[in-house]
């Protein structure tokens, strides 16, 4: 594909204007079409950017301007009615994270793209932080040695959501980050939370997630905190990495400083542990906008037909991880395994009888069917994008 791509986003609301945006300034991309059911965000935009139409009617939008790619920053709750839809009329599909509110609703939006040969992307934008890059660069030369543990912060005051609770709107970010750092799914995620704001929809959480050879990783999210935090701490068995993506200039930080146990001891009073502490150092990373990175590499995916970074099933296990944390929390933080594709939960013990452990796939395993209309699904909902 030579052509330029003809690219229209559903959705105008927070996250919405910085994709248009930035899809807008790629060369190799015509922003043709903007739409939402709010007339007023839709005139501010088209006061910003006039020569891209506005459209309230996503069915016209699917169906009638001819566009080759669909970028949706909705709420949760529409992107998987409004993916299939695009997908079922044969654009290539960009859903901003999450992917969709079910493992189920994602596993059928993988296997229509699969069906049609089309691009689903997910919009993990930390994917194509040139901070995230430098830091996966640095463990992947063995600088800090193993990893032993990930511990995240993503916090500030609200925004609240309404449909998902501050897990699914915040964690995605982290979670992208430690999948791609530790290179593989958790074992099992035990979520404990509160709802202190809106009744049902946890503002605070807490998630654990163990990995193979004593890994784990933990995730604090909140929408109740005085001051915005972006930090996440890796520790290795030789070096740990700091991260904070608010930082000016020093975002990542290096710090030499382990601890380390003696190979051998004869008696408890010989037995001492041995801090090292060594110089700290802050890498060199150039800046450039992440967003602007994952714009152009869904295009450059679409010209050359390639698997995105973010592709849809990556979203999916990313969901996959979200799901398990609900179900957790429903059950008072009790962990839930994944395994083979299912949610497990790990029983209580009870002394007077062998536990047993009882699935919790409720259809996760349902094989979806892939629909054979011809596309038109009427869609005539596009609600404002949730926050990052």
């Amino acid at each position: 594909m030579s052509k330029k791509i003809r690219v229209g986003v559903a959705g105008c609301g927070y996250w919405g204007p910085n994709l248009i945006r930035n899809f807008r300034a790629l060369p190799d991309c015509h922003l043709k079409m903007m739409c939402d059911l709010n007339t007023g965000r839709l005139r501010h935009l088209k006061a910003l950017y006039p020569e891209v139409e506005g459209e309230t009617n996503y069915t016209h939008m699917l169906n009638g301007v001819n566009l080759d790619a669909i970028v949706i920053a909705t709420s949760v709750a529409n992107h998987f009615p409004m993916a299939k839809a695009a997908l079922l009329a044969g654009k290539h599909t960009f859903i901003e994270k999450p992917m969709a509110s079910s493992v189920e609703h994602c596993e059928e939006l993988v296997e229509i793209a699969n069906h049609k040969g089309l691009i689903l992307m997910t919009g993990h934008t930390f994917l194509y932080s040139p901070v995230v890059r430098k830091i996966q660069e640095i463990i992947n030369k063995g600088d800090i040695g193993e990893i032993r543990y990930i511990c995240a912060r993503r916090l500030n005051l609200g925004l609240f959501q309404k449909d998902i609770n501050v897990a699914w709107d915040l964690a995605p970010h982290d979670l992208s980050i430690i999948m791609a750092i530790m290179g593989e799914q958790p074992i099992s995620v035990n979520c404990h939370g509160s709802a202190h704001v809106t009744p049902g929809i946890e503002d605070v959480t807490a998630m654990c997630l163990t990995f193979a050879k004593q890994r784990s990783a933990i995730i604090h999210s909140s929408w109740l905190d005085p001051r915005k935090v972006r930090e996440m701490t890796i520790v290795g068995s030789k070096r740990m990495i700091v991260y904070d993506d608010l930082a000016p200039l020093e975002k990542i930080r290096v710090f030499d400083t382990r601890v380390e146990r003696p190979p051998h001891y004869d008696t408890f009073g010989e037995f001492q542990y041995a801090y090292h502490y060594g110089d700290m150092y802050a890498p060199y990373v150039k800046q450039e906008e992440p967003l602007k990175t994952e714009c152009q590499h869904f295009l450059d995916c679409i010209k050359q037909n390639t698997k995105p970074l973010s592709c849809g099933t990556r979203g999916l296990e990313l969901v996959k991880i979200l799901e398990a944390s609900s179900e957790s929390l429903r059950r008072g933080g009790a962990a839930v395994e994944l395994s083979n594709g299912r949610i497990q939960v790990a029983p209580k013990p009870n002394p007077k009888r062998t536990p047993t452990v009882k699935s919790l796939t409720n259809g996760l395993n349902h094989k979806s069917r892939v629909s054979k209309t011809n596309g038109k699904t009427p869609i005539k909902f596009v609600q404002n994008g949730n926050g990052h």
